[in-house]
């Protein structure tokens, strides 16, 4: 008869599981890359080329991502490295040469991506080339074009850097505020059927938020402090149409993530979807109708 190991009252070792927020992602590692990010950002404010630099590596990347899953996803053929490159390329224009800058390389991005594309496409099925054409041209409207405003804007306001720093804080606040929000009394889904852990509470958490921070902030550096009741619920349906977009984007194309280059985020899109159009929506606010 065999005798039985004996018992060292231990319970089995378990598996460590990663400790993860109520909206599903590894909360510590989600603010050690928003921490990370945050601190690029302010030095950016003191010496604009490390702000330009974030700007066109983080668009570049998005980009990047965009096109990569599009050729996984619908076979388009984009050539996904170019696709970044060419965006790095257009922020670093725009900030150098402004709207100038912009709209010739946007163009001259257009044109080689999509004389590439048709080259390479020789090998795929025809079919894709409207698809890829659409693909492109959307590619370069939701990155490049969108990140190239708030840089167009730092580099050619006098106190651009200003503005820059209210759009940060703005969407700090509304994605804390709205986060607080939405977790605790979150109960009225915004749309269920492309992004069902938005919700209208978090929503109107997002514009007290952002507006109270805009408040403060235009208080102490002497701006009129009613801006910030105009300019917060632009940044924040603005920086909420970017995340719905990006959330189509991806239920179209099956995947959860744009990547899994950002821990606890996801993609660098993941992190950009908003920000793309708060940031472009709060230049164009701040550098037409009301200039700080």
């Amino acid at each position: 008869m065999t005798a039985e190991p004996e018992s060292t009252g231990e319970s089995p070792s378990l598996p460590q599981v990663k400790p993860t927020s109520k909206a599903g992602r590894d909360l510590p590692a989600a603010i050690g890359v928003g921490v990370a990010f945050g601190v690029l950002l302010l030095l950016g404010l003191f010496f604009p080329p490390v702000m330009v630099f974030t700007a066109a590596l983080t668009a570049g990347v998005g980009a990047w991502e965009v096109a990569h899953a599009l050729n996984d996803k619908r076979g388009h053929g984009i050539p996904a490295v170019a696709t970044g490159a060419l965006t790095v390329m257009t922020v670093v224009a725009s900030y150098i040469h402004g709207v100038l800058g912009l709209v010739i390389c946007t163009a001259v991005s257009a044109v080689i991506l999509l004389v590439w594309t048709l080259l390479l496409s020789g090998h795929r099925r025809t079919a894709n080339i409207p698809a890829a054409t659409l693909g492109i041209l959307g590619t370069l409207l939701w990155v490049p074009v969108l990140m190239s405003i708030p840089i167009v804007y730092l580099g050619s306001v006098e106190r651009g850097w200003l503005g820059i720093l209210m759009i940060l804080l703005m969407a700090i606040s509304n994605d804390t505020f709205g986060y607080i929000a939405g977790v605790n009394w979150g109960r009225h889904p915004m749309a269920p059927k492309i992004s069902p852990k938005k919700s209208w509470e978090g929503l109107a958490g997002s514009i007290i938020g952002s507006a109270l921070v805009a408040i403060v902030t235009l208080i102490i550096v002497g701006q009129p402090w009613w801006y910030g009741l105009l300019v917060a619920p632009v940044m924040v349906v603005a920086s909420t149409a970017g995340d719905l977009m990006e959330s189509v984007v991806k239920r179209r194309l099956g995947v959860k993530d744009m990547s899994n280059i950002l821990p606890g985020h996801g993609g660098m899109m993941d992190r950009l979807d908003s920000i793309l159009f708060a940031a472009a929506a709060g230049c164009l606010i701040f550098g037409t109708v009301m200039p700080l």
